[in-house]
């Protein structure tokens, strides 16, 4: 089983020249390895089904494919009549599909030892440093074990280079794994995201405030199968548009890693000025953000939703102290996901520059967030004064009638899309 390590399975910056397409070595093929999904037992086949409808799903627009399933933890995806630029755009695609740890670019070549040693030794050209020949036999039919392979191989690239070998830490690896019918030949990969298709897990609605946590903490979830909506309240009629837009990016952004994302916005300002109206002061902040989650959860029944899920860290900010987490929990009845609750802000930030993020949510807008905003916030809310405030306000009622006001956006990651009601 391949492996990789947290922050590889994040990273969406990989150099493109590892990418770079090499013509007259054979048809280009994307060649991916997967992960956690060979663990799954019985249940793998679903596992595999719902990646391969990802995959096909993010290679949308571009020309036909034929994908093939070889053994439990090798995916090939072909693209007959497309050009190596074509196939390298489907490789950089895949690397954002949940579910695949290893994205390689590999020439498909005939079972032949000659022909093989001959695409191997021209992949090499150019190279400095190290190198070492990795060999794997699936097909066990075939003549040379994977370590003779490797030998063959490894002193035909040694005497056309005269590179040095190193066996333990190569700068350079040349990969062959044979297979039933033909043999793979390549030379680099670029990590994938890990984790588990999307969709796999049900469905979350995301509460995307534009700032730098909530992206990272949906792109947790998605990486955990979940496949989810986003939810981003405006300030509007108090403030321009520029959260929106905003938000739009940032879903954007983040629909590369599961295609068909949906951001509802909700105009929160008249809401806000209600509650601040009510003169509840120090508890305005949590009694706002219990009054979000409830519009929330009134929107995730019509959607299907199993969860919410939040940007909040422990600490981070004075609403986010353990006893308001607890008064939040208490608006809902819908679990609420915090995936980023023990991470510090360094963390987070690092995340969000590695998923493409964080110079989105750097941009300066006025969101509802900064609208309206008491001097002071409590930091240990009770929940008996929070629902007093909320009967007053007849919460339940506001929270359907905001729901009523949505307006869904698809910001499509392959191509822009039209704002409607729901």
């Amino acid at each position: 089983m391949a492996v990789t390590s947290d922050s590889a399975a994040v990273d969406t910056q990989a150099p493109a020249a590892l990418l770079r397409p090499e013509p007259g070595l054979g048809e280009l093929c994307v060649l991916m390895k997967l992960g956690e999904i060979v663990l799954k037992g019985s249940n793998r086949r679903l596992f595999e089904r719902r990646l391969h409808n990802n995959i096909r799903a993010a290679a949308r627009g571009l020309r036909e494919i034929r994908l093939t399933q070889r053994g439990a933890g090798v995916i090939i995806v072909r693209m007959p009549g497309g050009s190596d630029l074509e196939v390298a755009e489907l490789a950089e695609r895949m690397r954002n599909v949940m579910g695949v740890v290893w994205v390689h670019l590999v020439r498909r070549v005939a079972k032949d030892l000659d022909t093989v040693t001959d695409v191997a030794v021209r992949s090499m050209a150019e190279r400095a440093g190290t190198f070492a020949v990795r060999a794997r036999r699936r097909d066990k039919r075939f003549p040379l074990t994977s370590s003779q392979i490797a030998a063959h191989v490894g002193a035909a690239v040694k005497g056309a280079y005269g590179l040095p070998v190193d066996l333990k830490r190569p700068a350079n690896t040349v990969s062959i794994e044979v297979d039933k019918d033909e043999v793979f030949v390549f030379t680099d990969g670029i990590p994938g995201q890990g984790g588990l298709p999307v969709g796999m897990s049900g469905r979350g609605l995301v509460l995307m405030s534009g700032g730098i946590d909530s992206p990272v903490a949906a792109h947790r979830m998605m990486r955990r199968g979940l496949k989810v909506d986003f939810l981003h309240f405006s300030g509007m009629p108090f403030t321009g548009p520029e959260s929106i837009y905003k938000a739009y990016s940032l879903v954007r952004q983040l629909d590369r890693f599961q295609t068909g994302s949906r951001l509802f916005v909700v105009p929160f300002g008249k809401a806000q000025q209600q509650l601040k109206s009510s003169g509840i002061e120090r508890l305005q902040i949590v009694a706002q953000r219990r009054l979000m989650l409830k519009t929330a959860e009134a929107l995730a029944d019509d959607l299907g939703a199993e969860a919410l899920i939040t940007g909040d860290a422990l600490g981070q900010v004075s609403s986010q102290t353990m006893t308001n987490l607890t008064a939040l929990d208490d608006a809902v009845d819908l679990p609420i996901l915090r995936p980023l609750i023990g991470m510090d802000k360094t963390e987070i930030m690092d995340q969000a520059r590695r998923i493409g993020t964080l110079a989105i949510s750097e941009l300066p807008d006025e969101d509802c967030c900064t609208l309206l905003t008491p001097r002071q916030v409590e930091t240990a809310a009770k929940i008996a004064d929070l629902r007093q405030i909320e009967k007053r306000l007849d919460a339940e009622e506001l929270a359907e009638h905001l729901v009523t006001t949505a307006q869904v956006h698809r910001p499509s990651f392959l191509g822009d899309s039209v704002p409607s009601r729901i």
